[in-house]
């Protein structure tokens, strides 16, 4: 889960709570990436059963 963590926080995310992550700039909420929703492929990752939000400021002008 660290490369996970490492990722989100290059692309703005920080952690919330357990598997979950926020980015409070472009208002998207990312829950449940625990080891079960990352899988990893060539150092690639993909998110499997992401569940994500909306927040107001993702719609803001």
């Amino acid at each position: 889960m660290k490369k996970v963590k490492e990722f989100l926080e290059q692309n703005g995310f920080s952690n919330s709570r357990n598997n979950d992550y926020i980015n409070w700039e472009i208002g998207i909420i990312l829950e449940d990436l625990h080891d079960e929703n990352v899988l990893t492929n060539n150092g690639i990752l993909f998110f499997i059963d992401t569940v994500f939000y909306l927040t107001e400021e993702f719609w803001k002008d």
